[in-house]
C-alpha cells in the first residue's frame, strides 16, 4: 500500500510530490498515505463522466469506509492504513470528514456569490489537507495551525485563479459572482473567452486576496517550527511562484497554459530544504 500511495502522489506531478520526497522516510511514508487520501476524494467528484448521483453515492460509500477503517474493518486498504498513520501522529479526525464535505460541495454548487462563502469552501478542501499534515511535519506552537489554514486557503485560490477556464469548461466559476459584477466581467463573457481590461482587474483583485492569506501564513509561522515545515514552505514557495507567473503573464489564462514546469519545482524544494536543514 506505502508503495500504491507513493504511485498516487508521483503520478499526480502535482507540488506535493516534490516537497514531500525530501521528508524523512516515517514522515514520507505517512504523507503519501494521507495525500493518496486526499487524491482519491477529489477524483471522485472530478474524475469520470457519471452522473452527480452516482458521485454523492460513491461519496456517501468511501465516507462510510472510512468510519469502518476507524474501527478496523474497512474493505480498502488504503484507508486501514491511513488510520494507522492518524494514530500514530495523534491527526484529529475532523480534517478528513471536512474534505469529504468540502468535495461535495463540488457537487451542490457550481458558484459562489461571495468570496466567505469561497474562503468556507477553500478551508474545507485545502486548509484540512494542512491541519492533516502538520501533525506528522511535527510543530511546537499552536499558531502553526494557524498558518495551516491560512495556506491552504492561499493556495486554492492560486489554483483558482490558474483553472478559472478549465473550470468553466467543467461547469463551474469558484471567482464570487459579488465580484465579477463588481468587475463588469459576465459568465457570458467568461463563455465567449474574452480576456480583456475588466477581466485582468477582477484577477488581479483575486490574487491580491491570495496574496493576503500568503502573508498572514507567513505571520502565524513560529520561528521554531520553521524547519519542521519545510516541506509545506517548498509547496508555499512553488504555489507563489505560479502566482507570480500569473501576475506577470497579466492572468492570461483564457490564451495561455500558465505553470510551474518540473525543474523549477525541483529546484524550490531542495533550495527551501537546504535552508532550513543548514542554517536551522
Amino acid at each position: 500500500m506505502f508503495d500504491e500511495s507513493k504511485k498516487i502522489t508521483k503520478e499526480s506531478k502535482s507540488s506535493f510530490y516534490y516537497a514531500l520526497s525530501l521528508l524523512e522516510k516515517p514522515k514520507r511514508e505517512a504523507m503519501n498515505t494521507v495525500y493518496a487520501f486526499c487524491r482519491k476524494t477529489d477524483d471522485i467528484v472530478d474524475v469520470g463522466n457519471e452522473s452527480d448521483d452516482v458521485k454523492y453515492e460513491r461519496l456517501r460509500k468511501w465516507r462510510n469506509e472510512l468510519e469502518k477503517a476507524l474501527k478496523g474493518n474497512s474493505e480498502i486498504q488504503l484507508l486501514n492504513k491511513l488510520i494507522i498513520y492518524i494514530k500514530q501522529f495523534n491527526i484529529p479526525l475532523d480534517p478528513f470528514f471536512e474534505l469529504i464535505a468540502g468535495v461535495e460541495m463540488d457537487l451542490q454548487r457550481k458558484r459562489f456569490l461571495t468570496f466567505d462563502d469561497l474562503s468556507n469552501y477553500c478551508y474545507l478542501v485545502a486548509s484540512t489537507v494542512g491541519l492533516m499534515s502538520i501533525e506528522i511535519f511535527g510543530y511546537k506552537h499552536q499558531s502553526t495551525k494557524d498558518y495551516a489554514v491560512n495556506l491552504g486557503k492561499a493556495m486554492q485560490l492560486t489554483n483558482i485563479l490558474r483553472d478559472v477556464k478549465k473550470d468553466y469548461e467543467n461547469g463551474r466559476i469558484y471567482l464570487p459572482q459579488n465580484d465579477l459584477k463588481l468587475f463588469n466581467y459576465s459568465e457570458e463573457d467568461l463563455r465567449n473567452k474574452i480576456y480583456n481590461q475588466h477581466f485582468i482587474n477582477l484577477m488581479k483583485y483575486e490574487a491580491n486576496r491570495a496574496k493576503y492569506f500568503y502573508q498572514k501564513a507567513n505571520e502565524s509561522l513560529n520561528h521554531d517550527d520553521k524547519r519542521s515545515m519545510f516541506a509545506a514552505r517548498a509547496m508555499q514557495h512553488i504555489y507563489f511562484r505560479l502566482l507570480k507567473k500569473l501576475e506577470q503573464e497579466n492572468y492570461d489564462v483564457i490564451n495561455k497554459n500558465i505553470k510551474v514546469n518540473k525543474f523549477e519545482k525541483v529546484s524550490i524544494a531542495i533550495g527551501v530544504w537546504a535552508k532550513y536543514s543548514l542554517v536551522y
